[in-house]
């Protein structure tokens, strides 16, 4: 493998990693094993730190096609629990609000969520790395200001139910959506349409592109790959390759 041209890695992203905390582990090997101070290694597409599931990790001069990979279509599978609201739209935040839920149904469910497929505006969470006058808004959201961010317009391809428990208020959905898609705020939106409120639970991104799940490595495995697959280092000079098994 020639990781300084670039290789791309599909890396299954574990709970309560940061997305930096994924790239510097393997920039880490990557460095020791090819005995080098600098290299560039960076991510398509950004996961919280309590969602699981496809990271693409690309090294070298792939880094160049991080765009091009990120705009692939994302899925989803993401549990909501209604009937209260956290400030961040999800568990990094303590319960802010309960509201009530007797009045809803899968039948009330079924109705409401149609209304989010398609193109649709989204205002991204206060706790988001959107910038507002080149402050990350989680920066300042977390120290008590009063974070405002314009809506986004975004595609939501499909939505699909695959689970609702009336006992315990929870809601998992599969969402088929585009890039810049916040899953936070849709369970913000879905909470508040159906006249109540609600926050993510749990969240796992089981598609990027054509990428799946199933094609993703964990993040010790990909540490191995790399201790112990054979390199490529090219010739800045002539372009050609030699190889180091060791």
């Amino acid at each position: 493998m020639d990781f300084i041209t670039g290789e791309i890695l599909y890396i299954d992203k574990p709970l309560e990693w940061t997305s930096f905390d994924v790239v510097k582990r393997v920039r880490g090997v990557l460095l020791h094993r090819l005995h080098k101070k600098k290299l560039k290694v960076g991510h398509a597409g950004t996961l919280d730190p309590l969602a699981t599931g496809v990271m693409i990790v690309v090294t070298g001069r792939a880094t160049k096609r991080i765009e091009e990979l990120q705009a692939g279509v994302k899925e989803y599978v993401a549990t909501i629990k209604l009937g209260a609201t956290t400030p961040s739209f999800d568990l990094e935040t303590e319960i802010d609000a309960v509201h009530p839920t007797e009045h809803i149904t899968r039948e009330l469910v079924e109705e409401v969520l149609p209304r989010f497929v398609g193109r649709i505006e989204q205002v991204p969470p206060s706790f988001s790395a959107c910038k507002i006058d080149g402050k990350r808004a989680y920066n300042m959201a977390r120290k008590g200001h009063d974070v405002k961010l314009k809506p986004k317009v975004l595609v939501i391809d499909e939505i699909e139910i695959q689970d609702f428990n009336s006992d315990e208020m929870t809601l998992t959905l599969r969402i088929v959506c585009s890039k810049g898609t916040y899953i936070r705020a849709l369970a913000r939106d879905i909470g508040e349409a159906l006249g109540s409120g609600g926050h993510l639970i749990a969240l796992r991104r089981t598609r990027v592109g054509d990428t799946t799940i199933s094609s993703c490595m964990s993040v010790e495995q990909a540490v191995e790959l790399i201790r112990n697959t054979s390199l490529e280092f090219p010739d800045e000079e002539t372009g050609d390759t030699e190889t180091d098994r060791r």
